[in-house]
This record gives C-alpha cells, sequence and structure tokens, in this order.
C-alpha cells in the first residue's frame, strides 16, 4: 500500500468516526431536549384526579371555523330618534394544526377568499394557559350590509361597501382553580378533565374600533359618519367544566367586565353626537364547548362571544357583536 493510499484509508476512515459521533451527539441532543420538554410538560401543581395531561406526545388537529360579527346603534339626532343594524358576511376557514407537548404550528386557508368572493381581513390569536390565557381578534371589514331608520323618514337599505369597520377585540383572564379546573382541557385539548370542577376568574377586557360610513346619495345616504372608540374594562367571571361520563366534557363560561376607561367619539354629517359614559358600560366575553374523546381521538364544537355595550339611548348607544363557532377533530399519538 503507498503512502497516498494510506492517507486516503486514514482520511476516509476519520470522515466515517465523525460522521457517527456527530449522529450520535445529535441523538443524545435529541434525547435530552425531549426529555427536558416532557418533564416540562408533565410536572404542575394540578389534582390529577380532576385533571391530567394526555400520556401522549403529538396531536394532530383538523377544525372548520365560522365567525361573525353585528353592529347595532340607536340614539337620538336633532331632536330625532334613528336605529341601525349592519351585519357583516360570514367568514368560513379550514385550518389544520400539529402540536408537540405543548409547542403547535397551525395554519388556515379561507376558500371564500382564494376565490374572491371574500375581501376582508380577519386573524384570531389565542392562547388557553392552566392559569393565564388570551383572546386576540382583528378584523379590517367592509361587507356590512343593513339597514337605517331615522324618525320621519323611510327605511334606508344598507349595501355592501358602505360601512368600513376596523375592530380591535382583547379579552384576558386568569384561573384560580387551576388545581382542579382546566380552560385547556376544552379548547385546546393539551389536558383532560377527569372530573367536573368549576373557578372563580379575573378578567380584562379592551376594544378598540374605528368606522366610516360613507355618503351614497344612490340608496338615500347622503352623510358621513365616523365612530371612534377605545374601551377597557375589568371584571370577574365563572367558568365550570362539566363531565357528565367518562370521555365527555361539557363547558360554559361568562367574563363581564365594566368598561373603567372610555374614549368614544361620533360624527354624523357636520353633527357632533355627545358620548358620555352611562353606567353600566360593558364588555362581555362567553365561551362554551362540548368535547367528546376516546382512545387516541377527540372531536367537539366550541364557541366566542364578545358583546360591548356602550353610551345611551338618549344621545347613542352602540351594540359590538362578535362571535366565532369552532368544529374539531384530532389524533393523539
Amino acid at each position: 500500500m503507498t503512502s497516498r493510499t494510506l492517507l486516503q484509508v486514514m482520511g476516509l476512515s476519520f470522515i466515517i468516526f465523525l460522521f457517527s459521533y456527530s449522529q450520535a451527539s445529535a441523538q443524545n441532543l435529541f434525547q435530552r431536549v425531549d426529555s427536558m420538554l416532557t418533564e416540562s410538560y408533565r410536572k404542575g401543581d394540578i389534582d390529577t384526579t380532576y385533571i391530567k395531561r394526555p400520556q401522549t406526545k403529538w396531536t394532530i388537529l383538523g377544525r372548520i371555523n365560522v365567525s361573525g360579527a353585528k353592529i347595532e346603534a340607536e340614539g337620538m339626532e336633532n331632536g330625532h330618534h334613528f336605529n341601525s343594524e349592519m351585519t357583516a358576511d360570514y367568514k368560513s376557514t379550514l385550518s389544520a394544526a400539529v402540536s408537540y407537548l405543548g409547542f403547535s404550528l397551525s395554519g388556515a386557508l379561507n376558500p371564500a377568499k382564494l376565490l374572491g368572493k371574500y375581501r376582508d381581513f380577519e386573524i384570531n390569536f389565542n392562547s388557553y394557559g392552566r392559569r393565564f390565557g388570551f383572546d386576540i381578534i382583528y378584523q379590517n371589514a367592509q361587507n356590512f350590509t343593513g339597514w337605517h331608520d331615522h324618525e320621519g323618514m323611510e327605511r334606508i337599505t344598507l349595501p355592501a361597501d358602505l360601512l368600513k369597520v376596523k375592530t380591535l377585540n382583547l379579552n384576558a383572564f386568569y384561573v384560580f382553580n387551576s388545581r382542579h379546573f382546566s380552560y385547556p382541557a376544552a379548547f385546546t385539548q393539551s389536558y383532560i378533565q377527569l372530573r367536573s370542577a368549576g373557578s372563580f376568574l379575573l378578567a380584562a377586557s379592551g376594544q378598540g374600533q374605528h368606522a366610516t360610513l360613507s355618503p351614497r346619495p344612490d340608496v338615500n345616504w347622503n352623510q358621513e359618519m365616523n365612530l371612534k372608540m377605545t374601551n377597557i374594562g375589568i371584571g370577574a367571571g365563572y367558568a365550570y367544566n362539566y363531565v357528565p361520563a367518562k370521555g365527555w366534557l361539557m363547558h360554559i363560561s361568562a367574563l363581564p367586565t365594566f368598561i373603567v376607561y372610555s374614549n368614544t367619539s361620533m360624527t354624523l354629517g357636520d353633527t357632533r353626537v355627545p358620548l358620555h359614559y352611562h353606567f353600566p358600560e360593558a364588555i362581555i366575553t362567553g365561551r362554551g364547548a362540548v368535547v367528546h374523546h376516546w382512545s387516541n381521538k377527540f372531536l367537539g364544537l366550541s364557541m366566542v362571544f364578545n358583546f360591548t355595550n356602550i353610551g345611551h339611548k338618549e344621545s347613542l348607544t352602540v351594540h359590538n357583536i362578535k362571535w366565532r363557532v369552532r368544529t374539531f377533530f384530532g389524533l393523539r399519538f
């Protein structure tokens, strides 16, 4: 064997050694990370006779989401009563998610938007932890349709593209009885509720909105309306997980928050409509869910509902309604 051949053999052996070592090191590193994540995922100050973590590490989930919005307004202008109602088109999406030890990656698809039939933009971001959780919903919509009644005038039909609304809703909560009650069991399925339990909740809510109603002489609407509002509320509520039988869960919760800060302004044509705080102004968030799990599978239905009430009908009162319904099916392994 020549010296050149010997060097080639030694070099190849060294490369094979490095590859084997690096592969073993990567495998050991993955095992250490997996052990740390598993330990963090499993531990927690919980009563395992009431709630527990799934025994598996992976979860695959498919969802169908439907959401909608409505705005109602009632008040007085120059001594005349008016009343309006505007409803947005429903939004439907298909989504899928993959979760590993509590870390999730998800994506959503809106078929109507791909076909050019839905031009609005909406994003929903939520997190349901054992103690803390929140929902954030942002909507930029101009597909509202509805009607406007004004004393002494015929009803005006309000077509799409007349009202443009940008809305941000936020609701956050703290769970007091996190040892026995689990929000994730109802909404993310990262826990399993074994026995019925409830909890008092501390909550904070916020809403920001900018609405513009443009003049449209063809529908007998000849004035521009601008509404801007910022509201922050604090309050408390209660949530309950009912387990009627093994593998079943029914959830209901209500989080009323009373507005402690409000900055609202409205102009209708050249007239500024005075908006003064009138107790009780509130932001209410309701949630509900039904979940059934068996073997390594689960399916269910969940709902989140936001309602905001501000103002007084002797000047102006505005009701904002936002809701989302979700059906889901998942596998654990």
